[in-house]
């Protein structure tokens, strides 16, 4: 940072510190600003003055540092109410997408089943929710799932299946799954009929049907009817196939959205438990990167998943943010604890410790907590006495018990004991849906259960991180070590490809870090050398790619790879020391009979580098080498394609590439071509000269053609002596 931007940046923070003294106790948005006057993020708070501030005092963890140090301004909106400012948020956020902001991506892509609102309506499976009057019932845990229960509802209820009404009746209508209101006038209380008891259905009142279709199937029976009566049965069959792939019942019938959330490393990820029908079908984990308040984010994402989705549950449950700080200043506190008996453990009997006993470590550690989040003491507090009354060494439930215990349970005890007035409480006002917050009871524990999974699906992330960092980064470092050239950060790769020298071309590839780096790819075209001499080819590509290095001042390889042995080898180095005055490590990389990497060669002169064939270095080698040959081969065949695709226009001369396309645009053929008069060639500004050519060369060539034709009918038929 130049001296100018340090002037700047303590001149913003002075703005800044006396904006703040302003700033009103209401709640309201702010949106920060950076130094171009951009808005990098946006906040609300039920305390505009409380938690503003909070931003510009105290500790934050990484990513939040990162987003202060940004700051250069911010401007506040006071909203009447926490809804408001809820509402306002969500809206700011779609209008300026800010940089550190959750900005929730279009990933709800679960399949509905949709009514349509149309005079004659349809059934469709739809991953779109609009708001056009239409009935959505779901989501469905797949695609297979919906469809499924689709298929069963067409043979059920005879709605119609074409997007636009036909001139004449369809199959559908010969077999029983339409009215065809193209032919026959259907009466609008006809549909309401049917769209009542498809939704009915689908809301779980599939008993009734069942009750319904086995009395039809007996009256068909009796009457004598068993082609009727075995498809009535078949029906059943059906919805009994479909309904017990849904288990995990509960007994309230209650469509459920139940949320929890784990923060790690700067990550947050939100799961989302789905329960339709009383049916547990679902659940969902998303990902990524937060810099604000952990839970003042949690609710930002909340927010912007029902703003576009009016398919809405009966009841959404979320954690408690008390609890969650609670729970969060607990881990500190332990934390500072196991690390501060280490450290005693580590001094055993040394006396000049200047130190503070652990209890008051933590009580520094405490004060912190307090001081970053000022606003949450209240609720803190709260929590802490709801915690007093949770029963202890309970034995976890299984979803079923979970499920099953919550229906039991009833709304009335969640609506006494998590009556939240905060963001909660806004959201349900907002979305006219009840919104509840567990703090005791079974209720509570499967939104624990959610928060749980959150954890496990942040937990893997990390793990996956690890093992590609074992696959990528430290595979190459440990390359680097077993060749004695320290890191291999940044290895180049060659292969040559031709066939029997025809075509011969040559390809690069680039992998730092352990991965390949495809905007570094480079292909070259073969020049100066005749036949199939791999050996000059790759002397002319080193030679070709690293004075182009030199000359633009690229960054040099720690490693080059060459796919071959020892002669591949030296006509590299030859070519990289004597002609270039490049000391680069070259390696070899040997095949097998099987065409497969069977090992490292490097040194001079070269020898064979003993790696485990089952570390992660050779199996990195191997993704270098199976990415250079198929970068090679694919652009081999590329040229190989192109050089047999030749029309006899192409030896005419005075025909170009346009040309050529031309021609056999207007004409279709070679044949209409040779049988076209002058006159024809001028419709596209082909003079009588250019033309008489043309015909004159095709002609010429399919004389020659037929002439070489007779010669050797004429010798096969001549008898031998």
């Amino acid at each position: 940072m130049t001296d100018e931007e340090l002037v700047q940046r303590e001149q913003a923070l002075e703005r800044i510190h006396d904006k703040l003294a302003l700033l009103p106790e209401l709640p309201g948005c702010y949106l920060m600003k950076n130094h171009e006057g951009t808005i990098i993020y946006v906040g609300k708070a039920k305390v505009l003055k409380n938690r503003v501030r909070s931003y510009f005092s105290g500790t934050h963890e990484g990513k939040t540092q990162r987003l202060v140090s940004e700051i250069r301004d911010f401007e506040y909106i006071v909203t009447a109410s926490n809804m408001e400012a809820l509402i306002l948020e969500c809206n700011l956020i779609k209008q300026h997408y800010p940089r550190y902001n959750v900005l929730l991506k279009d990933d709800k892509s679960f399949p509905y089943i949709k009514i349509t609102n149309e005079r004659h309506p349809r059934l469709e499976v739809t991953r779109r929710v609009l708001k056009d009057k239409a009935k959505y019932f779901g989501p469905y845990p797949n695609a297979f799932a919906a469809q499924q229960t689709k298929k069963l509802l067409d043979r059920l209820y005879p709605l119609r299946k074409c997007n636009t009404l036909p001139d004449r009746v369809c199959l559908y209508y010969h077999i029983g799954q339409c009215l065809a209101p193209c032919e026959y006038e259907v009466t609008p209380a006809q549909y309401e009929d049917m769209t009542l008891e498809i939704a009915q259905f689908l809301k779980g009142g599939h008993e009734e049907i069942k009750k319904e279709l086995r009395r039809k199937m007996e009256e068909a029976a009796e009457e004598l009817h068993f082609e009727r009566a075995k498809e009535y049965r078949d029906q059943l069959v059906a919805i009994d196939a479909i309904m017990e792939k849904q288990h995990i019942n509960t007994a309230d019938q209650q469509d459920r959205d139940i949320f929890g959330f784990a923060v790690d490393k700067g990550w947050m990820c939100v799961q989302i438990l789905y329960t339709r029908q009383g049916k547990m079908i679902e659940r969902h984990a998303t990902l990524f990167p937060y810099y604000g308040d952990p839970y003042d984010d949690f609710m930002s994402f909340v927010t912007q998943y029902y703003s576009e989705n009016p398919a809405l549950p009966k009841v959404i449950l979320l954690p408690d943010e008390a609890e969650w700080l609670e729970g969060t200043k607990e881990e500190h506190v332990l934390s500072v604890e196991a690390d501060l008996k280490v450290l005693s453990s580590d001094a055993e009997g040394e006396e000049d410790l200047s130190m503070p006993a652990p209890r008051e470590e933590a009580d520094q550690v405490d004060h912190v907590i307090h001081a970053e989040h000022v606003e949450h003491e209240e609720l803190a507090d709260r929590a802490e006495s709801s915690a007093l009354e949770e029963r202890a060494g309970e034995a976890p439930m299984t979803i079923r018990q979970l499920a099953q215990a919550a229906s039991e349970e009833g709304e009335h005890a969640d609506e006494a004991a998590a009556n939240n007035p905060t963001t909660a409480g806004a959201l349900q006002e907002w979305l006219n849906v009840k919104v509840l917050v567990p703090k005791r009871g079974m209720k509570r524990k499967m939104v624990k259960m959610a928060m749980d999974n959150a954890q496990v699906s942040l937990e893997e992330k990390f793990k996956l991180l690890e093992r590609d960092q074992e696959r990528t980064a430290l595979a190459a470092e440990r390359l680097g070590q077993a060749l004695g050239i320290g890191a291999a950060s940044r290895i180049e790769a060659f292969d040559n490809s031709n066939i029997q020298g025809a075509d011969p071309v040559s390809a690069m590839v680039v992998f730092i870090d352990g991965k390949p780096a495809k905007k570094e790819y480079r292909k070259y075209k073969v020049r100066t050398v005749v036949g199939p001499d791999d050996y000059e080819t790759m002397r002319e590509v080193i030679r070709r790619r690293y004075e182009r290095v030199l000359k633009e001042g690229l960054e040099m390889p720690d490693l080059i790879i060459v796919d071959g042995g020892k002669g591949q080898m030296s006509a590299a180095v030859d070519i990289l020391e004597n002609e270039l005055g490049l000391f680069i490590p070259v390696a070899g990389l040997v095949k097998d009979q099987k065409h497969k990497t069977a090992q490292l060669m490097a040194g001079d002169p070269p020898m064979v580098v003993p790696l485990p064939r089952d570390s992660q270095e050779f199996y990195l080698l191997q993704r270098i080498q199976e990415e250079v040959h198929r970068f090679a081969i694919t652009f081999h065949r590329e040229r190989r394609a192109k050089s047999m695709v030749v029309s006899a226009l192409d030896a005419v001369p005075g025909i170009g590439e346009k040309r050529r396309k031309l021609l056999l645009k207007h004409f279709g053929s070679l044949k209409k071509i040779k049988s076209a008069s002058v006159e024809e060639f001028k419709e596209i500004g082909i003079g009588k000269q250019l033309a008489e050519t043309i015909l004159a060369h095709l002609n010429h060539e399919e004389e020659e053609a037929v002439e070489e034709q007779h010669a050797s009918t004429a010798a096969e038929e001549t008898p031998s002596p």
